[in-house]
C-alpha cells in the first residue's frame, strides 16, 4: 500500500496524516473488493524493514494500530471481515499486541472475506522463521518438501495469492510473501494507495481477468486457483 507519505508531502502534510488516510483507504478498499466476491486479502502494513525509518514516523505507525481499530473495527465487522495479524508481533510494544489480539477476538467467527495484516513481516523472515519450526518440530532434513514447508508459513491456512496488487508506482516485491507468490499475477498502478478507489479496484480485477494462467505448464493444462485472493 504504496504512496502515503508520498501523498501528504505533495499536500504540504505531515507524513503521519497520509498513513491516517491511508487507513481510509484500505477500509473503502476492503468493502469493494468484498462486494467482488474477493474472500482473501493480505495487506502489507509494516515490514521488517520499516523500522529504519525515522523514530517519529515509526512511533506515528505504532499509534495508529490502536487508533484505527478503534475507529474502524466494529464497522469492518458488521461487513463479515475476518482479521489477523501476520507477522512477527514478539517486537511490537503490549499496547499493539492488545490491538491486534483484541481485532483477532472480535472477528473469529465472521467468515465473509479474511483480511491478513502482514505487521512486522517480511518474506525472508517468514521462510526463515518456517524452516526453524520445522527442525524444531523434528521434521527430517530429507523429508522435508514444498508441500511440508507450506506448512510452518505464517500464511499456512490462506491459499496463494492469484493477484498482486502494487501502488505507488513501485515495481518489486520489496520482501512481501516471496514464498506465496511464486505464480500470482503483478498488478502496478502509479496510483497512491490514498487515491486507489473502486475503479482502481476494478482495473485492478479486469487486469486479472485478461490473464491466462500457465503455472508452468501447456495451455489448458494448469491447475485451478486455489480462490481469489487479492494482495495489495
Amino acid at each position: 500500500m504504496d504512496g502515503n507519505g508520498r501523498w501528504a508531502t505533495q499536500r504540504g502534510l505531515p507524513r503521519l496524516l497520509g498513513h491516517k488516510e491511508g487507513v481510509e483507504a484500505l477500509v473503502r478498499a476492503v468493502r469493494a473488493f468484498t462486494n467482488k466476491g474477493v474472500q482473501t486479502l493480505t495487506v502489507y502494513a509494516f515490514s521488517t524493514e520499516n523500522w529504519s525509518r525515522p523514530e517519529p514516523e515509526v512511533s506515528g505507525l505504532m499509534s495508529l494500530v490502536p487508533t484505527a481499530m478503534k475507529a474502524h473495527l466494529e464497522q469492518l465487522a458488521r461487513q463479515g471481515v475476518r482479521l489477523r495479524a501476520v507477522g512477527d508481533l514478539s517486537a511490537l510494544s503490549p499496547k499493539v499486541r492488545q490491538a491486534f489480539a483484541r481485532m483477532e477476538e472480535y472477528t473469529a467467527g465472521n467468515r465473509r472475506v479474511t483480511l491478513n495484516v502482514a505487521f512486522n513481516y517480511g518474506g525472508r523472515w517468514d521462510v526463515v522463521q518456517a524452516c526453524r519450526r520445522a527442525m524444531a518440530d523434528g521434521v527430517d532434513p530429507q523429508a522435508l518438501d514444498e508441500r511440508t514447508l507450506s506448512r510452518y508459513t505464517a500464511l499456512a491456512d490462506t491459499p496463494d495469492p492469484d493477484l498482486l496488487i502494487r501502488t505507488g508506482g513501485e515495481c518489486r516485491l520489496s520482501n512481501f510473501l516471496l514464498w506465496q507468490l511464486a505464480y500470482a499475477e503483478m498488478f502496478f498502478t502509479e496510483r497512491l494507495w490514498p487515491e486507489f478507489d473502486d475503479e482502481d479496484v476494478n482495473q485492478a480485477l479486469a487486469f486479472y481477468a485478461s490473464r491466462e494462467r500457465r503455472f508452468g505448464s501447456l495451455p489448458g493444462h494448469h491447475p485451478p486457483a486455489a480462490g481469489l485472493a487479492a494482495h495489495g
